[in-house]
Protein backbone atom coordinates (compact mmCIF):
# COMPACT_ATOMS: atom_id res chain seq x y z
CA UNK A 1 0.00 0.00 0.00
CA UNK A 2 1.23 3.51 -0.90
CA UNK A 3 4.07 2.20 -3.42
CA UNK A 4 1.45 3.69 -6.55
CA UNK A 5 1.67 6.94 -4.63
CA UNK A 6 5.55 7.02 -3.80
CA UNK A 7 5.88 6.27 -7.47
CA UNK A 8 3.92 9.49 -8.21
CA UNK A 9 5.86 11.32 -6.07
CA UNK A 10 9.11 10.27 -6.89
CA UNK A 11 8.31 11.06 -10.70
CA UNK A 12 6.93 13.95 -9.95
CA UNK A 13 9.97 15.35 -7.84
CA UNK A 14 13.02 14.06 -10.34
CA UNK A 15 11.50 17.15 -12.34
CA UNK A 16 13.23 20.29 -10.89
CA UNK A 17 10.63 22.19 -13.09
CA UNK A 18 7.41 20.59 -11.77
CA UNK A 19 5.45 22.33 -9.78
CA UNK A 20 2.89 21.21 -7.13
CA UNK A 21 -0.27 21.97 -9.09
CA UNK A 22 1.25 18.92 -11.60
CA UNK A 23 -0.29 16.71 -8.35
CA UNK A 24 -3.63 17.91 -8.75
CA UNK A 25 -4.86 15.74 -10.32
CA UNK A 26 -2.71 12.15 -10.48
CA UNK A 27 -4.27 10.37 -7.93
CA UNK A 28 -7.84 9.77 -8.62
CA UNK A 29 -6.96 6.39 -9.63
CA UNK A 30 -4.70 5.53 -7.06
CA UNK A 31 -5.16 4.26 -3.75
CA UNK A 32 -4.19 6.63 -1.34
CA UNK A 33 -4.15 5.12 2.43
CA UNK A 34 -5.03 7.34 5.26
CA UNK A 35 -2.65 6.34 7.85
CA UNK A 36 1.14 6.73 7.93
CA UNK A 37 2.63 5.10 4.85
CA UNK A 38 6.54 4.83 4.83
CA UNK A 39 6.80 4.38 1.13
CA UNK A 40 4.88 7.94 1.04
CA UNK A 41 7.09 9.23 3.48
CA UNK A 42 10.30 7.92 2.04
CA UNK A 43 9.53 10.02 -1.24
CA UNK A 44 8.75 12.84 0.84
CA UNK A 45 12.34 12.61 2.88
CA UNK A 46 14.00 12.11 -0.51
CA UNK A 47 12.15 14.89 -2.29
CA UNK A 48 13.78 16.87 0.85
CA UNK A 49 11.91 19.03 2.88
CA UNK A 50 11.54 22.21 0.82
CA UNK A 51 9.97 20.67 -2.32
CA UNK A 52 8.12 18.14 -0.19
CA UNK A 53 6.40 21.00 1.75
CA UNK A 54 5.46 23.35 -0.50
CA UNK A 55 3.96 19.95 -2.39
CA UNK A 56 2.03 18.83 0.33
CA UNK A 57 1.01 22.87 1.34
CA UNK A 58 -0.34 23.36 -1.91
CA UNK A 59 -2.58 20.22 -2.20
CA UNK A 60 -3.57 20.67 1.35
CA UNK A 61 -4.66 24.33 0.83
CA UNK A 62 -6.22 23.90 -2.88
CA UNK A 63 -6.47 20.23 -3.45
CA UNK A 64 -10.32 19.61 -4.38
CA UNK A 65 -10.34 15.63 -4.30
CA UNK A 66 -10.03 13.74 -1.15
CA UNK A 67 -7.16 11.71 -2.19
CA UNK A 68 -4.67 14.74 -2.97
CA UNK A 69 -5.21 15.74 0.00
CA UNK A 70 -4.59 13.12 2.14
CA UNK A 71 -1.43 12.87 -0.38
CA UNK A 72 -0.85 16.30 0.84
CA UNK A 73 -1.46 16.19 4.49
CA UNK A 74 1.23 12.47 4.10
CA UNK A 75 3.57 14.90 3.05
CA UNK A 76 3.35 17.24 5.92
CA UNK A 77 2.99 14.36 8.40
CA UNK A 78 6.99 13.30 7.35
CA UNK A 79 8.32 16.57 6.74
CA UNK A 80 5.95 19.67 8.14
CA UNK A 81 7.45 21.85 10.49
CA UNK A 82 5.97 24.25 13.67
CA UNK A 83 4.98 26.85 10.98
CA UNK A 84 2.52 24.58 9.34
CA UNK A 85 0.61 23.09 13.10
CA UNK A 86 -2.45 25.15 11.91
CA UNK A 87 -2.91 23.97 8.90
CA UNK A 88 -2.67 20.35 9.90
CA UNK A 89 -4.96 21.28 12.98
CA UNK A 90 -7.68 22.74 10.42
CA UNK A 91 -7.55 19.79 7.90
CA UNK A 92 -7.60 17.21 10.96
CA UNK A 93 -10.69 18.66 11.95
CA UNK A 94 -12.13 16.52 8.69
CA UNK A 95 -11.05 13.68 11.39
CA UNK A 96 -12.55 11.25 10.16
CA UNK A 97 -10.37 10.97 7.02
CA UNK A 98 -7.49 13.09 7.94
CA UNK A 99 -7.58 12.61 11.55
CA UNK A 100 -4.55 9.27 11.33
CA UNK A 101 -2.15 11.54 9.75
CA UNK A 102 -2.83 15.07 11.37
CA UNK A 103 -1.86 13.10 14.57
CA UNK A 104 1.27 11.74 13.13
CA UNK A 105 2.13 15.05 11.50
CA UNK A 106 1.65 16.75 15.17
CA UNK A 107 2.72 14.50 17.41
CA UNK A 108 6.06 14.25 15.86
CA UNK A 109 6.60 18.41 15.95
CA UNK A 110 8.13 20.41 18.98
CA UNK A 111 4.52 21.32 20.99
CA UNK A 112 3.00 18.38 19.34
CA UNK A 113 1.18 17.56 22.83
CA UNK A 114 -0.58 21.37 23.08
CA UNK A 115 -1.12 20.91 19.55
CA UNK A 116 -2.80 17.28 19.89
CA UNK A 117 -4.70 18.78 22.75
CA UNK A 118 -6.85 21.05 20.77
CA UNK A 119 -7.59 18.81 18.06
CA UNK A 120 -8.34 16.37 20.38
CA UNK A 121 -10.99 18.81 22.15
CA UNK A 122 -12.71 19.37 18.77
CA UNK A 123 -13.26 16.42 17.10
CA UNK A 124 -15.03 13.15 17.94
CA UNK A 125 -15.59 9.55 16.76
CA UNK A 126 -12.64 7.87 14.62
CA UNK A 127 -11.46 11.57 14.84
CA UNK A 128 -10.76 11.04 18.75
CA UNK A 129 -9.23 7.54 18.64
CA UNK A 130 -6.68 8.79 16.46
CA UNK A 131 -5.66 12.01 18.41
CA UNK A 132 -6.15 10.47 21.93
CA UNK A 133 -4.11 7.39 20.81
CA UNK A 134 -1.50 9.86 19.84
CA UNK A 135 -1.44 11.82 22.82
CA UNK A 136 -1.21 8.34 24.64
CA UNK A 137 2.40 7.99 23.10
CA UNK A 138 3.39 11.59 24.37
CA UNK A 139 2.45 10.63 28.37
CA UNK A 140 6.21 10.44 29.36
CA UNK A 141 7.35 13.75 27.19
CA UNK A 142 4.67 16.37 28.24
CA UNK A 143 3.41 17.59 31.84
CA UNK A 144 0.28 18.26 30.05
CA UNK A 145 -0.75 15.37 28.60
CA UNK A 146 -1.39 12.89 32.13
CA UNK A 147 -3.88 15.41 33.50
CA UNK A 148 -5.95 15.95 29.87
CA UNK A 149 -6.21 12.17 29.66
CA UNK A 150 -7.30 11.58 32.80
CA UNK A 151 -10.23 14.43 32.97
CA UNK A 152 -10.72 14.63 29.26
CA UNK A 153 -10.35 11.81 27.24
CA UNK A 154 -13.58 9.94 27.02
CA UNK A 155 -16.46 11.68 25.74
CA UNK A 156 -18.65 9.26 25.78
CA UNK A 157 -18.75 7.73 22.39
CA UNK A 158 -18.61 4.17 21.33
CA UNK A 159 -15.50 4.41 19.65
CA UNK A 160 -14.06 5.50 23.22
CA UNK A 161 -14.06 1.86 23.60
CA UNK A 162 -10.64 1.67 21.23
CA UNK A 163 -8.44 3.89 23.64
CA UNK A 164 -10.17 3.93 27.04
CA UNK A 165 -8.43 1.04 28.67
CA UNK A 166 -5.17 2.54 26.98
CA UNK A 167 -5.93 6.08 28.57
CA UNK A 168 -6.56 4.19 31.96
CA UNK A 169 -2.88 2.32 31.66
CA UNK A 170 -1.02 5.32 30.20
CA UNK A 171 -2.07 7.93 32.55
CA UNK A 172 -2.13 5.58 35.29
CA UNK A 173 -5.65 5.93 36.43
CA UNK A 174 -4.67 3.67 39.35
CA UNK A 175 -2.90 6.22 41.21
CA UNK A 176 -4.60 9.08 40.22
CA UNK A 177 -7.85 7.23 42.06
CA UNK A 178 -6.59 7.59 45.44
CA UNK A 179 -6.62 11.72 45.21
CA UNK A 180 -10.10 11.78 44.13
CA UNK A 181 -11.35 13.78 47.34
CA UNK A 182 -14.01 16.11 45.94
CA UNK A 183 -12.61 16.32 42.23
CA UNK A 184 -16.02 15.96 40.82
CA UNK A 185 -14.54 16.23 36.93
CA UNK A 186 -11.75 13.53 37.56
CA UNK A 187 -14.79 11.54 39.14
CA UNK A 188 -17.23 11.90 36.56
CA UNK A 189 -14.61 11.58 34.08
CA UNK A 190 -13.50 8.19 35.69
CA UNK A 191 -17.16 6.95 35.32
CA UNK A 192 -17.63 7.43 31.93
CA UNK A 193 -13.93 5.53 31.27
CA UNK A 194 -15.50 2.88 33.54
CA UNK A 195 -18.83 2.63 31.69
CA UNK A 196 -17.03 2.52 28.40
CA UNK A 197 -14.55 -0.38 29.55
CA UNK A 198 -17.65 -2.55 30.12
CA UNK A 199 -18.34 -3.25 26.58
CA UNK A 200 -15.06 -2.67 24.89
CA UNK A 201 -13.88 -6.21 24.85
CA UNK A 202 -12.75 -6.68 21.33
CA UNK A 203 -12.12 -3.06 20.97
CA UNK A 204 -9.50 -2.39 23.53
CA UNK A 205 -8.86 -3.36 26.96
CA UNK A 206 -11.86 -4.13 29.05
CA UNK A 207 -12.54 -3.65 32.35
CA UNK A 208 -12.29 -7.71 33.73
CA UNK A 209 -8.69 -7.41 31.74
CA UNK A 210 -7.46 -4.47 33.40
CA UNK A 211 -5.02 -5.01 36.10
CA UNK A 212 -6.26 -2.32 38.32
CA UNK A 213 -9.74 -2.49 37.64
CA UNK A 214 -10.52 -3.85 41.36
CA UNK A 215 -8.38 -0.84 42.99
CA UNK A 216 -9.85 1.57 40.52
CA UNK A 217 -13.55 0.44 41.47
CA UNK A 218 -13.19 0.41 45.25
CA UNK A 219 -12.26 4.20 44.97
CA UNK A 220 -14.68 5.11 42.30
CA UNK A 221 -17.45 3.78 44.03
CA UNK A 222 -16.42 5.70 47.57
CA UNK A 223 -16.50 8.74 45.61
CA UNK A 224 -19.02 8.93 43.48
CA UNK A 225 -21.68 8.40 46.35
CA UNK A 226 -20.32 11.60 47.84
CA UNK A 227 -21.36 13.82 44.59
CA UNK A 228 -24.48 12.79 44.91
CA UNK A 229 -27.01 11.45 41.94
CA UNK A 230 -27.65 12.60 38.32
CA UNK A 231 -28.98 10.62 35.47
CA UNK A 232 -25.60 10.39 33.75
CA UNK A 233 -24.02 8.76 37.16
CA UNK A 234 -27.02 6.40 38.06
CA UNK A 235 -26.73 4.90 34.01
CA UNK A 236 -23.42 4.54 34.49
CA UNK A 237 -22.65 2.68 37.73
CA UNK A 238 -26.20 0.73 36.81
CA UNK A 239 -23.76 -0.49 33.97
CA UNK A 240 -21.06 -1.12 35.90
CA UNK A 241 -22.92 -3.46 38.76
CA UNK A 242 -24.80 -5.30 35.94
CA UNK A 243 -21.21 -5.95 34.64
CA UNK A 244 -19.99 -6.64 38.03
CA UNK A 245 -22.22 -9.03 38.30
CA UNK A 246 -21.83 -10.95 34.80
CA UNK A 247 -17.94 -10.83 34.75
CA UNK A 248 -15.04 -11.78 36.70
CA UNK A 249 -11.98 -10.59 36.14
CA UNK A 250 -9.50 -12.10 34.02
CA UNK A 251 -5.65 -13.42 35.23
CA UNK A 252 -6.40 -14.06 38.30
CA UNK A 253 -7.12 -17.12 40.41
CA UNK A 254 -7.11 -15.34 43.65
CA UNK A 255 -9.85 -15.91 45.82
CA UNK A 256 -9.58 -12.68 47.55
CA UNK A 257 -9.48 -10.25 44.33
CA UNK A 258 -12.39 -12.03 42.66
CA UNK A 259 -14.76 -11.49 46.52
CA UNK A 260 -13.30 -7.69 46.18
CA UNK A 261 -14.63 -7.31 42.48
CA UNK A 262 -17.84 -8.49 43.48
CA UNK A 263 -17.84 -6.77 46.97
CA UNK A 264 -17.59 -3.42 44.25
CA UNK A 265 -20.95 -4.78 42.25
CA UNK A 266 -22.78 -4.71 45.81
CA UNK A 267 -21.49 -1.56 46.68
CA UNK A 268 -22.57 0.06 43.58
CA UNK A 269 -25.90 -1.74 44.08
CA UNK A 270 -26.39 -0.42 47.58
CA UNK A 271 -25.98 3.12 45.75
CA UNK A 272 -27.95 2.95 43.70
CA UNK A 273 -30.67 1.62 46.14
CA UNK A 274 -30.06 5.36 48.30
CA UNK A 275 -33.68 7.56 47.94
CA UNK A 276 -31.69 10.16 46.38
CA UNK A 277 -30.22 7.94 43.69
CA UNK A 278 -33.45 6.30 43.19
CA UNK A 279 -35.58 9.54 43.28
CA UNK A 280 -33.09 10.32 40.53
CA UNK A 281 -34.07 7.64 38.18
CA UNK A 282 -37.93 8.21 38.56
CA UNK A 283 -37.06 11.33 37.52
CA UNK A 284 -35.37 10.27 34.68
CA UNK A 285 -37.85 7.96 33.02
CA UNK A 286 -40.57 10.24 33.78
CA UNK A 287 -38.69 12.78 31.60
CA UNK A 288 -38.19 9.72 29.37
CA UNK A 289 -34.45 9.73 29.42
CA UNK A 290 -33.24 6.73 26.57
CA UNK A 291 -30.46 5.70 29.20
CA UNK A 292 -33.01 5.27 31.73
CA UNK A 293 -35.55 4.11 29.41
CA UNK A 294 -33.03 1.60 28.04
CA UNK A 295 -32.40 0.46 31.82
CA UNK A 296 -35.88 -0.13 32.10
CA UNK A 297 -36.36 -1.94 29.11
CA UNK A 298 -33.00 -4.09 29.59
CA UNK A 299 -34.70 -5.83 32.83
CA UNK A 300 -32.67 -3.67 35.43
CA UNK A 301 -34.91 -4.58 38.82
CA UNK A 302 -34.07 -0.96 40.50
CA UNK A 303 -36.21 -0.31 37.26
CA UNK A 304 -38.35 -2.92 37.50
CA UNK A 305 -41.22 -1.90 39.37
CA UNK A 306 -41.84 -1.93 43.24
CA UNK A 307 -40.92 -4.33 45.67
CA UNK A 308 -37.63 -5.79 43.40
CA UNK A 309 -35.13 -4.10 45.81
CA UNK A 310 -35.80 -6.63 48.22
CA UNK A 311 -34.09 -8.67 45.79
CA UNK A 312 -30.79 -7.27 46.04
CA UNK A 313 -27.96 -8.50 47.82
CA UNK A 314 -26.95 -6.94 51.04
CA UNK A 315 -25.06 -3.47 51.24
CA UNK A 316 -21.45 -3.76 52.19
CA UNK A 317 -18.85 -1.02 52.34
CA UNK A 318 -15.78 -1.42 50.23
CA UNK A 319 -12.85 -1.39 51.83
CA UNK A 320 -9.24 -1.48 49.87
CA UNK A 321 -7.09 -3.75 49.90
CA UNK A 322 -3.41 -3.54 50.13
Amino acid sequence: MGVDVARVLTAHFADPNAVPSALSDRFHDVYVPIHYNEPIASAARTAGEVRAREAGRWLVRHGTATSAVTVGLALLAAVGRVDDIPLIQTIGLLSCTFGPLAARGLERLPSGADSLIWLAERVTGWGRVYVVEALCGLVDSDPAVRPWLLRRAVDGDYLNGYFAGQVARMAELHEAVMAFGDDAELIDHTTRLLHVMTYSDGMGTSLRRYPYAVVVLEAHVRSLGGLGPTIERYFAAAMIAQYLAHETPIGSDDPGMKARWERCGTSYLALLDQETWGDTAGQGLAAEDDRLKWLADSGFRRLCGPGTQAEAPPAQQVESEE
